[in-house]
C-alpha cells in the first residue's frame, strides 16, 4: 500500500508559508540574524519576528496559546487547507515538539516570583501534549491526537508513526510533522552544551563550530490510496520509506562512526525497496556541530560508498529548529522533488578533513530528481530517516 502526501505547510524564519520559503531557498536568502528578544539578542538565530498575539491575528487563529502551538497551527492549517473532515475518514494528528509551551511557563514563573500573578493554571499550557491538542482543535480534528518528543528527530518520527498507522488501518488520513518555538530555556540549554556558533553556521565545513538555533513548524498530510479515492486529493509526493535506529552512544552526541545514522538510512531504503544508487539528493541533518557533521558524513559514506548523491543541509537558512526540523525539511524535500531543485549548503568553503565530502554549493533547478532521502537525528542517538519519492 502506498502512502501519499496530499498537503504540506511550513513557517520558518525565511517565510510564513511554503511559497515564501521556496522563494528564500531559490534566492539563497538566510533567515539567521541577530536576535531581537531579550534572551536571543546576543546570538544569531532563525527567529520569526512576529509576537504571539500578532501571529494569532495575522493568521486568523481561534486560540491564544504557546508559541510552539501557534507556529504549529499555522503550518498545519496550510497543510490541511482544502481537506474536509468526514466522519467516514478516520483523521488523526501527530505532532513532534521538544519545547512544548515552555515560553508560556517562563513568563508565568517570572510573574509568580515578582508577585504580579499567582495564577498557576497557566502551566497547563506547558506540557508537550497540550500543544498537539491545541493544533488539532484549530483543524477541527477530535479523534486520534498524539505527541512525539524525541528531540531533533521528533517530526520525522511523527511522519513515520503516521505512515505506520495508515498501513495498519488505524487511521485513513494523518496530519504529521513538528513545531518548536524559541524560548529562554532552549537558549540556556544549548549554551550549556557549548555548541553555539556566534557567527553564521557552516554545516559540513572543516571550520564549523556549532549551531544557530531557529524556530518554526512543518506539517504534511498523509493519505492512503483508498482515502484518496474518497477525498479526491491530488498526490504531491509519495512517502516511500522510513527508518529509525538508536545507537545510544551518548546523551547528546552521535557515535563518531555514524552507526545510528547508517542503520536509519539503510532501514529507510529497505522499506522503500530502493538501492543507494536510486537516491538523487540527500537533505542532511547537518547541524554544523563538530560531532554531528562528522558522524553523519561517515554514515553517508558507509551507505553510499563512492557514489554519494548531491547532499546539503538547509539549516544555514532556517537555523536548527529542533523538533520541527524534520517537518520543515520534509516540506523542503517535496519542493525540491517536484521542481527538480538542488539546495545549496550555505557558507561551505572547506571539506571536513576526515571525510572530504563536498555538499551542494550553489542552487540549481530542472534536475532529474525522483527520490530524496532526509535525515533527522536527535539526542540520545535517536536517528530517523524518511524517503520521499516523485508521484
Amino acid at each position: 500500500m502506498r502512502i501519499y502526501v496530499t498537503g504540506y505547510g511550513v513557517i520558518s524564519s525565511v517565510g510564513e508559508n511554503s511559497e515564501e520559503n521556496l522563494l528564500a531557498l531559490r534566492s539563497e536568502k538566510t533567515g539567521i540574524k541577530q536576535g531581537k528578544k531579550t534572551y536571543t539578542e546576543r546570538f544569531k538565530v532563525g527567529e520569526i519576528h512576529w509576537s504571539n498575539d500578532e501571529l494569532v491575528q495575522r493568521f486568523n487563529l481561534t486560540q491564544h496559546a504557546s508559541r510552539t502551538a501557534i507556529l504549529g497551527m499555522i503550518a498545519a492549517k496550510e497543510a490541511f487547507n482544502g481537506h474536509l473532515l468526514d466522519p467516514e475518514i478516520k483523521t488523526g494528528l501527530i505532532s513532534g515538539t521538544s519545547v512544548g509551551g515552555m515560553d508560556v511557563s517562563e513568563i508565568a514563573y517570572k510573574d509568580f516570583l515578582s508577585g504580579e500573578s499567582d495564577d498557576l493554571n497557566v502551566y497547563k499550557n506547558h506540557p508537550s501534549g497540550t500543544t498537539s491538542e491545541q493544533i488539532a482543535k484549530e483543524l477541527g480534528i477530535d479523534g486520534y491526537v498524539n505527541t512525539i518528543s524525541t528531540a531533533c528527530s521528533s517530526a520525522a518520527n511523527s511522519i513515520m508513526l503516521g505512515a505506520r498507522m495508515l498501513l495498519s488501518g488505524q487511521l485513513d488520513r494523518a496530519v504529521v510533522g513538528g513545531t518548536d518555538g524559541l524560548s529562554q530555556f532552549t537558549i540556556a540549554g544549548f549554551r550549556s552544551l557549548m555548541i553555539f556558533d556566534e557567527e553564521w553556521c557552516r554545516p559540513f565545513d572543516e571550520t564549523r563550530k556549532g549551531i544557530n538555533l531557529g524556530e518554526g513548524a512543518g506539517f504534511l498530510v498523509l493519505e492512503t490510496e483508498e482515502t484518496i479515492k474518497k477525498t479526491g486529493k491530488k498526490p504531491l509526493a509519495i512517502l516511500a520509506g522510513w527508518g529509525n535506529a538508536s545507537d545510544a552512544y551518548h546523551q547528546t552526541a552521535s557515535s563518531p562512526e555514524g552507526y545510528g545514522a547508517t542503520l536509519a538510512m539503510k532501514s529507510a531504503l529497505s522499506v522503500a525497496g530502493l538501492k543507494p544508487d536510486d537516491i538523487d539528493y540527500i537533505n542532511a541533518h547537518g547541524t554544523a556541530t563538530p560531532n554531528n557533521d562528522l558522524s553523519e558524513s561517515h554514515g553517508i559514506k558507509t551507505v553510499f560508498g563512492s557514489s554519494i548523491p548531491p547532499f546539503s543541509s538547509t539549516k544555514s537558512y532556517t537555523g536548527h529548529t529542533l523538533a520541527a526540523s524534520g517537518g520543515i525539511e520534509a516540506v523542503f524535500a517535496i519542493l525540491a522533488l517536484n521542481k527538480g531543485l538542488l539546495l545549496p549548503n550555505l557558507n561551505f568553503k572547506q571539506a571536513i578533513e576526515e571525510t572530504g565530502l563536498v555538499p551542494v554549493k550553489s542552487y540549481s533547478e530542472g534536475n532529474d530528481i525522483k527520490h530524496i532521502l532526509s535525515n533527522s537525528f536527535g539526542f540520545g542517538g535517536n536517528n530517523s530517516t524518511i524517503i520521499l519519492s516523485k508521484v
